[in-house]
């Protein structure tokens, strides 16, 4: 038996409907950005493993960083006690974070980051002894599958059967530019509502097919929020560590979040762990004698030694100057990329910022987010040999910061067939 039939005997995979999708393919080896299947054959990796691995798979600086620290201190309980690699990790974070940043809350991955500080939010306003229940989020935000994460979510299929025993989130529209559409019920839903936090996915809205808006008009709306008290959460969980061309996507920004959310790139793709980082307010919020008010949330493996140390390594790698400069190669190869297809009809959208690449292919078919259309996309690729995930109709590229020119240029070839193969079906 191979992989896929082992593998269809037990296993559950996310997001699939196990009836209709298409057989998991089996991987055996990955190495840079390149992996291999059972049958020998060749992928390029075009979207890091679902965002997360950035310094390429087999990453022998991390593998070291991961041994050293598995043959030393594996793991310890975080509760009553404290250990080398995540003092050290903190200590770097707050020093390349935004200034304001001043603790770091550890977890395990995206959606438990998020889960944390919208809690935070939520708990701060209860010490005080305000009524604050509500969250504001963007329309077609996707913020993890917990349940606070899928409250704040806005794609309708990822939480419709749950919808009962989700926390209150009012919505407004992702900002436009030339529009105060999104400033303006901003003001009307805090007035209303008397929120107690605004989360945005900084910049880029992801899971929805790689939605840029503009830094202005974030900063806008962070500072609607917080000159009415209301916290700002920022999900850096997709853009955190590079992806926007600065190493966080609130370094564009004038008024900086109260929370931060980071995890994928955090341990470039070798182990699940995740930070909500909160300014010295917040934390001052649950600061107190009585034991109720203290923030009653923890993981088995929070803080896990070999995943700090793991991590550290992670932003030392970020911050070479070989790997700055292949931020700079990819952003400007993405222009470049965007300029040859611009000649084509059928590209619509087309929009790209540091390593994320995305824009609209026109069809008179289903765009359903996992539809008909999507499918036959996703199988050409693969069947090319590049792993690209679209959604419905947007196909979008976040590659791995060690892609080599010649891996870019096959993924652009391939992107450009299928604009020319799929246009106006």
């Amino acid at each position: 038996m191979n992989l896929q039939q082992r593998d269809e005997k037990h296993l559950w995979h996310p997001y699939t409907q196990h009836q209709t999708a298409a057989k998991p393919i089996g991987i055996v080896k990955g190495k840079d950005a390149l992996l291999w299947d059972e049958d020998g054959k060749e992928y390029i990796d075009a979207i890091a493993s679902w965002w997360v691995n950035p310094y390429g798979h087999s990453n022998e600086r991390l593998a070291q960083a991961a041994y050293k620290q598995l043959t030393q201190l594996e793991h310890v309980l975080f509760g009553g006690f404290t250990h080398r690699p995540a003092v050290e990790l903190a200590e770097k974070l707050i020093s390349i974070l935004p200034k304001n940043q001043q603790k770091v809350f550890f977890s395990d991955n995206g959606s438990t980051a998020v889960e944390v500080g919208i809690k935070m939010a939520l708990q701060y306003f209860f010490n005080k002894g305000e009524k604050r229940f509500t969250v504001v989020a963007f329309e077609d935000a996707f913020h993890g599958d917990t349940f606070a994460a899928m409250a704040a979510s806005g794609i309708s299929f990822f939480t419709d059967a749950f919808k009962e025993h989700l926390l209150k989130v009012v919505r407004i529209p992702l900002p436009k530019k030339g529009s105060d559409e999104a400033a303006k019920k901003l003001k009307e839903v805090i007035a209303e509502h008397h929120p107690a936090a605004f989360i945005f996915e900084a910049l880029v809205q992801g899971a929805s097919g790689m939605q840029i808006y503009e830094p202005e008009a974030l900063d806008k709306l962070i500072h609607i929020a917080q000159e009415n008290g209301v916290i700002t959460i920022a999900d850096e969980v997709m853009t955190g560590f590079g992806r926007t061309g600065r190493t966080f996507a609130s370094d564009y920004l004038t008024h900086k979040p109260d929370i931060m959310c980071l995890s994928k790139a955090l341990t470039g793709g070798t182990i699940p762990l995740a930070v909500t980082t909160a300014t010295q307010e917040i934390f001052d919020g649950f600061y107190s004698e009585d034991v109720n008010k203290a923030l009653f949330h923890g993981h088995t493996f929070t803080a896990n030694p070999t995943g700090c140390a793991i991590a550290l390594e992670a932003i030392r790698i970020l911050e070479s100057d070989e790997m700055q400069a292949n931020l700079k190669r990819i952003a400007r190869r993405h222009q470049e990329f965007l300029v040859r297809i611009a000649k084509y009809p059928s590209v619509e959208n087309a929009r790209t910022l540091g390593v994320i690449l995305a824009f609209d292919l026109k069809t008179s078919q289903n765009t359903d987010y996992y539809g008909s259309f999507r499918n036959k996309l996703y199988n050409f690729f693969i069947s090319e040999g590049v792993i690209l995930r679209p959604v419905g109709n947007i196909i979008y590229i976040l590659p791995p910061y060690i892609i080599t020119d010649a891996q870019l240029d096959r993924v652009y070839d391939v992107l450009e067939e299928a604009i020319q193969k799929f246009s106006n079906q």
